[in-house]
């Protein structure tokens, strides 16, 4: 089968003479580290401070008839791709580099890179979404990922609500107009796709959900849950 990519659901494939003629490798990203070096003590101390972000590089080259100005508006921008060696992952992106395609013209063959963050993420997963009915005061999510997940959680209630992840507290949140949204990707708390932050309505700290399976549960007036668990790898 031949190389291809979806860019922001858009199929590499579907474009007139284009080619994908090499896929980026797989591979982890870097662990940054702050050194730090103590006055008397031998050697250092060394803290992770989390994954870097990293370029992903592809060969493309041209063929036959095709639109070179459909091809450049195709690697442009940032959003989501998917990798035809990794199937049923993706990745968050960004086109940050100049592509030179003066070149792919002349010699047809040309290196896109894309800007990735660390994680990467399971094509096509729902969120869990269940409706709180008698005496329920727990569901379990499960992380399909090998990493710990920050998962998108939204309440549907009214009053004080409080929630915890594998018997830990994890937050509380103070529900006044029908639901809220709790997302710790982006460690925001609001309503309406981020149009209406509630941060002020949260304390706590953000949930993340273990690899496997994950209990949570609750105090409060819930009517509806809903939980995208966010199951990434690195």
């Amino acid at each position: 089968m031949s190389n291809y990519i979806i860019w922001n659901d858009k199929n590499s494939q579907d474009l007139k003479g284009l080619i994908i003629s090499e896929l980026p490798h797989i591979s982890r990203p870097a662990m940054r580290v702050q050194i730090t070096e103590v006055e008397g003590k031998s050697g250092d101390f060394i803290d992770d401070i989390g994954y870097s972000s990293y370029d992903k590089s592809l060969k493309i080259g041209l063929y036959g008839n095709y639109d070179i100005d459909e091809i450049s508006s195709f690697f442009s921008g940032s959003g989501e791709v998917i990798f035809s060696n990794e199937p049923n992952k993706y990745y968050n992106a960004k086109i940050n580099e100049q592509i030179d395609f003066e070149r792919l013209v002349k010699f047809r063959t040309a290196t896109v890179k894309f800007h990735t963050q660390p994680f990467k993420y399971l094509v096509g997963e729902q969120a869990v979404e269940t409706e709180i009915t008698g005496e329920t005061t727990q569901i379990l999510i499960t992380n399909q990922g090998l990493e710990k997940s920050k998962p998108v959680i939204t309440l549907t209630g009214s009053g004080k609500v409080e929630v915890s992840v594998n018997g830990y507290a994890q937050f509380e949140v103070n529900i006044d107009d029908g639901y809220i949204t709790i997302d710790s990707l982006l460690e925001e708390c609001y309503k309406d796709n981020l149009n209406t932050l509630k941060n002020r309505s949260m304390g706590g700290e953000f949930p993340t959900l273990n690899t496997g399976e994950n209990t949570i549960t609750w105090t409060g007036n819930l009517t509806k849950i809903k939980i995208h668990p966010m199951s990434r790898w690195l």
